[in-house]
C-alpha cells in the first residue's frame, strides 16, 4: 500500500531522525510557551530547578515530573484547577522576542496582536467524561482547532477514507473529543460527513433511517451504539450496501465486536468492510487510528511525533520502558496552546508497548502503540467470600464476552447480594444472544470462559432481548453505553434495608 504524507515526511522518517527532531521541538516548545505562559508549568520548572533550556531530548524529559487527573484537580474542594494549566501569554514577554519586532516592522503592531489572539484565546472547550473523577474542562485556541483539523485529516488519510465517501458521525453531540475529531476530520478532509449527534437527538430509529437515506460508505461512532443501530437496521431489512469503512472510538473494540459489525454489515448488503480502532485523549486533544490491515489483525494506533510525544512507563515505578514493552501510556504535546499537561498518567495501558518499526500493513514509519488498550481503574476489587477481596480485571472481562460466539450485545452489573451493603458482592451477566448458540450452551461457555480468566464464575446469567439490552446500556439517554454498571453503592443502609427495596436495573 502506498503511504500517505503526514507533514515534512515525519512517517517516514528514520526512529533515530524522528527522536532527534521531537527533541528539538520540545526544547522550544518548554522555552517559549509553557513555562512562561503555564502557571501551573512554570512554578513547577521554578521549584524543581529545571532550566527548559536543559531539555534537549526525549531522554531528558525525565526531568519533568509526571502529571496526572489529581494535578488538575484542586485537593482542597475538588473543583478543577483549568486555568493553571492554560497558557495565558505575558504580552511584555512577547513583546521583547526578536520575532515579534521582526513581524510587527513588516506587518504593523495590529497585525501582530490579532495573530497571538488567534494562537492564545481559547474559542472552544471539551472535557473529560467524569466516569472516575470530576469532569475537568480542556480549552482550544484557533492554534489547536488547526491541529485538530489537521489529525483529522490524517485520520481520514490513514484509515484510507476517499474524499467522494459519503461519512456518517455517529458520535454524541457533547463537549467531548470524539465528536470534534469526527468533525473536523471531515472539514479537514474536504468530504462529505454527516453527524447525526448519535442517539440522543434523534434515537436509533432516526439514525437508522439516515442510514438508509444517505447510503454512507463510512461509519463513525462508539463500537456499541453503531452495533444497536446496524442490528435495528438488520432487523427491519433496511439495504445499504456502500459500507467499507467503520472507524470506532470511546470504547474497546475486541476482535470479536469487529467480527459482529462485519456480519451485520453483510445482512445490510455490504461486502469486504474495514473496522478500525482510534484511541483519542481529551488531554491530548486528538485520536490516534489503526490502518486498515486486511488480514484482519490491528496494526497498533499510529501516532503523530510531531504534535506530541508519547511514552509507556513501568506504571509502578514509572520507569521509560523500551521497545515493545506493556505499561502505562504518557502523553506530552509539541505545539498545544489553550490547555496544556505535560507528561500526562493517563491511566491507560498498552499491551504491546510503543513500537517504531515500520507498519506492517501501511509502511509508515510514525510511532504506534500495539496491542490492547485497557484502563487501570477496570481492576476491581470484588468481595466475593467475607475474608478477603478478590481483584478482577474487568478490561479481560469485556474481551471474553465480546470475542464468543453465540453473545449479541451484554452488560455486566456489579451489585450487592440482597440489597444489603454488608453482604457479598455479586456479578450478574446480562445478555442477549444472537445466531442459533442454545441458552444452556451459552451460559456454560460464559462461566467457564470467567471462570478461567478471573478464577470466579459470575452468580447467573439472566437473558434479555435485544430492545431490552439497549435499554440497559442508556442507548439515546447516556453520553457511553453502560456495559458495566456497579451498583454496590446504590443499596440501601442497614437500618433500612427493612423498609426499602433497592431497584436495580
Amino acid at each position: 500500500m502506498k503511504t500517505k504524507p503526514l507533514s515534512s515526511h515525519w512517517d517516514t522518517m528514520s526512529p533515530e531522525e524522528t527522536r532527534f527532531r521531537q527533541g528539538e521541538k520540545l526544547r522550544r516548545y518548554l522555552r517559549d510557551h509553557v513555562v512562561p505562559f503555564s502557571a501551573y508549568y512554570g512554578g513547577l520548572f521554578r521549584e524543581e530547578g529545571i532550566d527548559p533550556d536543559s531539555i534537549r531530548s526525549i531522554g531528558d524529559l525525565a526531568k519533568i515530573p509526571f502529571s496526572s487527573k489529581s494535578s488538575l484537580i484542586s485537593e482542597s474542594d475538588g473543583t478543577p484547577r483549568t486555568r493553571d494549566f492554560v497558557l495565558v501569554p505575558d504580552e511584555k514577554v512577547l513583546s521583547r522576542r526578536p520575532s515579534t519586532i521582526g513581524r510587527a516592522l513588516l506587518r504593523g503592531k495590529a497585525a501582530v496582536k490579532a495573530g497571538f489572539e488567534l494562537e492564545y484565546r481559547p474559542v472552544l472547550m471539551t472535557s473529560t467524561t467524569g466516569r472516575s473523577a470530576e469532569p475537568v474542562p480542556f480549552l482550544y485556541t484557533q492554534r489547536d482547532l488547526d491541529h485538530l483539523a489537521t489529525t483529522g485529516r490524517r485520520l481520514m488519510e490513514i484509515c484510507d477514507s476517499r474524499p467522494d465517501f459519503r461519512h456518517l458521525n455517529l458520535f454524541p453531540f457533547a463537549p467531548h473529543l470524539a465528536f470534534w475529531q469526527a468533525h473536523y476530520a471531515g472539514l479537514g478532509y474536504n468530504t462529505f460527513n454527516l453527524s447525526t449527534g448519535g442517539g440522543k437527538v434523534m434515537g436509533t430509529d432516526g439514525n437508522v433511517r439516515l442510514l438508509d437515506k444517505i447510503k454512507p460508505d463510512a461509519l463513525i461512532g462508539m463500537p456499541t451504539f453503531i452495533y444497536h443501530v446496524l442490528q435495528v437496521a438488520a432487523e427491519e431489512g433496511i439495504d445499504c450496501p456502500n459500507i467499507v469503512r467503520i472507524v470506532l472510538g470511546g470504547e474497546k473494540v475486541p476482535e470479536g465486536l469487529r467480527r459482529k459489525l462485519k456480519a451485520l454489515c453483510a445482512e445490510l448488503g455490504s461486502g469486504s468492510v474495514d473496522v478500525m480502532a482510534t484511541y483519542g485523549l481529551t488531554e491530548a486533544k486528538m485520536a490516534w487510528p489503526e490502518c486498515p490491515d486486511r488480514e484482519g489483525h490491528s496494526p497498533g494506533y499510529h501516532l503523530y511525533p510531531d504534535l506530541g510525544i508519547v511514552e509507556v512507563i513501568d506504571p509502578e515505578t514509572g520507569t521509560v520502558l523500551g521497545e515493545g514493552e506493556p505499561g502505562e501510556i504518557v502523553y506530552t504535546p509539541l505545539d498545544s496552546r489553550g490547555s496544556v499537561v505535560l507528561r500526562y498518567r493517563t491511566g491507560d495501558l498498552i499491551s504491546g508497548g510503543l513500537v517504531h518499526e515500520p507498519c506492517p500493513a501501511c509502511g509508515r514509519t510514525v510511532p504506534r502503540l500495539v496491542g490492547r488498550i485497557s484502563r487501570v481503574s477496570d481492576v476491581r476489587r470484588m468481595n466475593i467470600g467475607k475474608v478477603k477481596g478478590t481483584l478482577i480485571n474487568f478490561n479481560d472481562l469485556e474481551h471474553i464476552l465480546d470475542d464468543l460466539d453465540g453473545v449479541g450485545t451484554w452488560q455486566i452489573e456489579l451489585r450487592k447480594r440482597n440489597n444489603d451493603p454488608l453482604d457479598c458482592d455479586e456479578i450478574v451477566v446480562h445478555l442477549a444472544p444472537t445466531g442459533r448458540v442454545s441458552d444452556s450452551s451459552l451460559e456454560e461457555a460464559i462461566s467457564d470462559r470467567f471462570a478461567s480468566a478471573t478464577e470466579i464464575r459470575p452468580n447467573r446469567i439472566e437473558f434479555h432481548d435485544a430492545r431490552e439490552l439497549r435499554r440497559k446500556h442508556g442507548v439515546g439517554k447516556a453520553l457511553k453505553e453502560e456495559k458495566v454498571v456497579d451498583h454496590r453503592e446504590d443499596v440501601s443502609t442497614p437500618s433500612k434495608i427493612s423498609h426499602h427495596t433497592t431497584h436495580h436495573e
